[in-house]
């Protein structure tokens, strides 16, 4: 992906045809600056610019060489030759690349750039649970930091988290840090679930009555949409479809005609003849989506913005590819135990 411009202009046109009443052309104006600039410097630097679904979609639709969710583009670094590595997203992915690519430059183009679910669960919290309920593997949602994966047996996406719980078979898990995510995967996989921080646990042994144990982390964007929002979209459009992402709480995926991971959200809309989309989900994927496919009309009653995602700009995104910014850095020791559970992941 990527725009391949010669001009500043042919960026800009190339951007305008892509995002015309999507983005207000004044900015078009100034970020196709921008995207001709860290294209430039992409291409002598030989860079390669990872981009998720969540990216605002001046971005999104210019720099990025690899588009999608965190499991496309955990594949990708790890296949990419390319250096330095640029991760336009939230830091915990950054970190998952260079996890694949120790001897590689990654670079975050934001000070910070957290995420609530990341942030909801440490590798001390790992360590008890692990203590508490003996001989039960761990499988952790790729949306953790670097330590937490450390303490993992496997990670998983969004997109095959029911494949990866399924893999263990009869066993029973630990499933983190998403309630919601573990709870409508319980639901999936037909499993019994038990949250401990808030369940009467006294005898965490084999032959207590769950397969899954949960936590309590949420994503900050997905537990803030509700039934009501559909009930009140479906009254205003009969024939929408609304697709709902797997961090929305069970009650929501349950009421939605749709729940998988952003890119399969991104191909079910572009594959369908249906007209009206709601996406319950970041509400940048929803201008992506709306670029990449014009004929469909996303139905946007339901907006809101990861504050964290945010924070990834094509200033900061010049600025990293320029000055070398915000170097990610994982410990050696962390970083060999993580790669197990990332491995394992793209192997399942």
């Amino acid at each position: 992906m990527g725009i391949q411009a010669d001009t500043l202009e042919a960026s800009y046109r190339a951007m305008q045809e892509k995002l015309s009443g999507i983005v207000p052309d004044i900015e078009l104006r100034y970020k196709a600056e921008l995207a001709f600039e860290i294209n430039q410097i992409k291409k002598e630097r030989g860079a390669i610019i990872l981009g998720h679904n969540y990216m605002e979609p001046a971005l999104f639709h210019s720099v990025p060489d690899v588009v999608g969710d965190s499991l496309e583009l955990s594949r990708k670094a790890a296949e990419t030759d390319a250096d330095p590595i640029v991760f336009c997203g939230v830091r915990f992915m950054a970190e998952t690349a260079k996890i694949l690519n120790p001897d590689k430059t990654v670079l975050l183009p934001a000070k910070r750039a957290g995420c609530s679910l990341a942030e909801s669960i440490t590798a001390d919290d790992v360590r008890e649970l692990k203590a508490r309920f003996p001989g039960v593997p761990v499988v952790t949602y790729i949306n953790t930091y670097a330590d937490v994966k450390a303490e993992t047996d496997v990670c998983c996406t969004s997109g095959n988290a029911a494949r990866v719980v399924n893999s263990f078979e009869d066993e029973a898990i630990i499933f983190l840090p998403d309630e919601y995510l573990a709870a409508n995967v319980a639901q999936e996989t037909g499993k019994k679930i038990i949250f401990p921080t808030r369940d009467v646990v006294t005898d965490p042994k084999p032959g207590i009555d769950y397969q899954i144990v949960g936590w309590h982390g949420r994503c900050e964007v997905h537990e803030k949409f509700t039934v009501e929002d559909i009930a009140n979209v479906r009254a205003q459009f009969p024939d929408v479809l609304v697709l709902a992402h797997p961090e929305c709480s069970p009650e929501v995926v349950a009421a939605s005609d749709f729940s998988s991971s952003t890119s399969k959200m991104v191909d079910f809309v572009k594959e369908s003849d249906k007209h009206h989309y709601l996406l319950l989900t970041e509400c940048s994927m929803g201008d992506n989506i709306a670029a990449m496919a014009p004929e469909k009309e996303m139905v946007r009653l339901c907006s809101i913005r990861c504050p964290h995602m945010n924070e990834i700009t094509l200033e900061d995104t010049l600025n990293a590819l320029k000055n070398d910014e915000q170097i990610i850095d994982v410990p050696e020791e962390i970083r060999v135990k993580a790669l197990r559970s990332v491995q394992r992941m793209l192997e399942i």
